[in-house]
């Protein structure tokens, strides 16, 4: 049986974990294939949150193998951090692996992520700061440290030390930073983190392909989403990897015809975290109350959100990018105690429409939404089970994103639990 990816179609923060906890319950094993600790995933069961950073969304599935892919970046440190908050809550951890071949977050890291960004000034990306760029960074240099580098404390210390005079020289001559210490950083991370991240170094390719050979469904997970995306994202204003579809291929070891359905999450609305382009952003107070009903603080961050209209320009790009299935929406309840909701179709720029991205983001940055106007259904949504429940309204909403995008909807979220949810099959 094929592989399954769940990829976010906006600026991340959609709701992924959610529903790729809902998807998980049909697949053996969940595989996180970009990324690093800055993409937050919040799920609630049975009334507890479990706010997870790392370790894949399936976790929550006894039947479920997490799988940690190549693709992802990894703090030794933040990961025990979750394992044990999970352990402790009575989640086990045992089954989860890590690909040998992902690579390392290290202490110069987070240093030069802060430095890079205070070196922008007023032109700073809105990084977390927490040494996922500069990791891809030195993974793209080839002086990168990876997971299995922990294998073996002597490969670790040379390569260490050779990379810490390029970290070094860069630190002192370039920002006028103190040196760093290799054999303290050996130390931490061979003395205190090996013992515990070793038992889950796994060949999480052969994993992979193990669970396709048996038939089984396997689920892909990125973090991030397609507006985050280094090559198709709102360049510079990105995350350092690809969270596109096709970033599940590279980052996980599952080739492109082992992949036949990808589902594009997308919340009802809109959000993004720090600097960019936002074309049907809200200054207003409808903007105020979606932030207010919607919870649109980072998860990692508490950083609050940008909020807008949910703008199908964008998500034409993201179904072409990522040649999306089918769509996920979620937070359709926070849009329940609206007179009227607002749908953005097109830009305009100069007189001229595009129903399309256009390929300039000057034009991008100074383009007017073009918006389709709906009655709001002024019902509360949170205890739909079934599509046909719904209010003319919400149902008249959701059939113009379908026809719209040609692409069917087939889970909606109407709450945080995991059970506030329903699909086209029930």
């Amino acid at each position: 049986m094929p592989a399954t990816v769940v990829v976010g179609t906006q600026w991340g923060d959609e709701g992924k974990g959610k529903f790729t906890d809902l998807v998980a319950q049909d697949a053996s094993m969940v595989v996180r294939y970009q990324g690093g600790h800055n993409a937050g995933h919040t799920l609630v069961v049975d009334g507890e949150t479990f706010a997870l950073q790392l370790i894949p969304s399936g976790i929550l599935s006894e039947h479920v193998i997490p799988i940690i892919g190549n693709g992802v970046v990894v703090d030794p440190g933040v990961l025990i951090e979750e394992i044990d908050a999970l352990e402790s809550r009575g989640v086990s951890t045992k089954n989860l692996r890590i690909s040998g071949n992902s690579h390392l977050i290290l202490p110069y890291h987070q240093e030069l992520d802060a430095l890079y960004e205070n070196h922008l000034g007023d032109g700073k990306i809105g990084t977390t700061k927490r040494g996922i760029g500069p990791a891809y960074a030195d993974k793209a240099l080839r002086i990168g440290l990876r997971v299995q580098d922990l294998l073996d404390s002597e490969i670790f210390k040379k390569k260490l030390e050779i990379t810490m005079r390029y970290i070094n020289s860069l630190l002192t001559q370039v920002f006028n930073h103190p040196p760093m210490d290799s054999n303290e950083i050996a130390k931490v991370y061979l003395d205190d983190f090996a013992p515990r991240i070793v038992p889950h170094i796994a060949d999480t390719v052969h994993l992979v392909h193990e669970e396709l050979s048996a038939k089984k469904r396997i689920l892909l997970e990125g973090a991030q989403a397609t507006f985050l995306d280094l090559d198709y994202g709102t360049y510079p204003f990105v995350t350092s990897s690809n969270p596109v579809a096709g970033g599940a291929c590279t980052g996980s070891g599952v080739g492109p015809l082992d992949i036949d359905r990808i589902i594009g999450i997308t919340k009802a609305y809109t959000t993004r975290v720090g600097a960019g382009p936002f074309t049907a952003e809200l200054f207003d107070q409808v903007g105020e109350h979606l932030v207010d009903i919607g919870h649109e603080y980072g998860t990692n961050t508490g950083r609050k959100r940008r909020v807008g209209w949910l703008d199908l320009v964008m998500l034409r790009y993201a179904a072409r990018v990522n040649s999306l299935t089918e769509l996920a929406i979620a937070k359709l309840d926070v849009l329940d105690d609206l007179e009227v909701i607002k749908i953005c179709v097109a830009y305009e720029f100069e007189g001229e429409r595009f129903d399309w991205l256009p390929h300039n983001q000057s034009l991008q940055n100074h383009a007017i939404p073009i918006y389709e106007e709906f009655p709001g259904w002024k019902c509360d949504l949170s205890e739909t089970k079934k599509r046909s429940e719904l209010p003319e309204e919400a149902e008249n909403y959701l059939n113009f994103i379908e026809n719209s995008l040609s692409i069917p909807i087939d889970l909606v979220g109407v709450g945080p639990g995991r059970h506030q949810y329903f699909s086209r099959q029930n």
